[in-house]
């Protein structure tokens, strides 16, 4: 049962999707083909596989996240760049948890996009390098703060999206007190 005007990057964007609504971890071809009306079969006509699947949503997952925290960078610096790039890796989390997971857990790293992945992450990594340059940080001390600088962001809204915050105390305000403290490290990071 083909369907007319089915493309590769529909097939993407549904599996995006489904991954969004029902985690990353529930993304099945079975599951896909269902979502988009055709036969389990007609789906190897857009994608070789579920891992090559996986791995065309990894990349454009993080183009989206990349462009996201470009957008909030635009115009800004140190402290204001911080909270902006923050807030946008945020929102693109809890917005797309499904999406975001698959640019965590990229499935066949030496498949054929490998290279493209590589390059939207590297575009990704440039925007926390120059909100970091922003605070004086060069070399391998950069490398040090991104590292920190991701893995604060990562651990809190991965947290966050799976609803691991328990506490009877707001979210936000736990959020701006991290960036915060990230602010005030950064800047004496040098």
């Amino acid at each position: 049962m083909p369907r007319a005007g089915l493309t590769r990057p529909i097939v993407v964007e549904q599996a995006a999707q489904l991954a969004d609504e029902h985690g990353y971890d529930q993304l099945t071809l079975a599951a896909l083909a269902k979502r988009v009306g055709v036969a389990l079969p007609s789906l190897y006509k857009h994608v070789a596989g579920l891992d090559a699947l996986k791995a065309e949503l990894s990349l454009q997952a993080i183009g989206e996240l990349a462009e996201a925290m470009q957008r909030a960078a635009v115009g800004r610096s140190r402290g204001d760049a911080l909270r902006a790039v923050a807030a946008a890796y945020r929102a693109y989390v809890l917005e797309h948890p499904g999406r975001y997971a698959a640019t965590v857990r990229v499935a066949g790293s030496a498949d054929e996009l490998a290279a493209e992945r590589r390059a939207a992450a590297d575009d990704a990594a440039q925007v926390l390098f120059a909100v970091l340059a922003g605070y004086g940080i060069t070399g391998d001390h950069l490398v040090d703060a991104a590292r920190a600088l991701r893995s604060a962001l990562h651990g809190f809204a991965a947290i966050e999206s799976t609803g691991g915050f328990g506490l009877p105390r707001d979210i936000d305000r736990s959020f701006d007190a991290m960036v915060d403290g990230l602010d005030r490290a950064l800047s004496s990071w040098a």
